[in-house]
């Protein structure tokens, strides 16, 4: 049974509202990632091969981290409904298996006429950014009587 969520509709939002999630990134989100999306990179899965590279260790896929900002969206802030638009990234720091990621959305502009709400997107291991970006999103409209 999934739980119903609320949807902030674009006249709800306003500059400074935030929402995270986080997770820890196992072995088998890397190696579904990896499945799902063909990228089967040895350093995200061959840890001999990540051993050699200036990780060390195998890292998890870069979007794997980042699609945490569409969960962050489609769960949290607005909620379901909104369907993005675009989005940048800028990564700055591996994320490894057994990190905890936070990925924290906050609304930086709301343009009504458009539908649109512009997002600041940060994802943090502790205190160490590892991503970070903007999204702007299509925000429902509530429905008029």
């Amino acid at each position: 049974m999934t739980l119903a969520r609320k949807t902030y509709y674009l006249d709800e939002l306003s500059p400074g509202m935030e929402a995270s999630v986080s997770k820890t990134v196992t072995e088998k989100d890397i190696q579904a990632f990896a499945d799902v999306t063909g990228d089967h990179n040895p350093v995200h899965l061959d840890e001999a091969y990540a051993a050699t590279t200036m990780f060390k260790t195998r890292i998890a896929h870069g979007m794997l981290t980042a699609g945490m900002f569409s969960a962050a969206f489609a769960m949290e802030l607005p909620g379901p409904g909104c369907v993005y638009v675009s989005q940048t990234l800028d990564f700055k720091a591996p994320v490894r298996i057994g990190d905890v990621a936070v990925a924290k959305v906050k609304v930086l502009e709301v343009m009504e006429s458009k539908r649109r709400a512009r997002f600041h997107c940060a994802c943090y291991v502790g205190d160490n950014l590892v991503v970070e970006g903007e999204a702007v999103l299509m925000v429902p409209r509530r429905k008029s009587a």
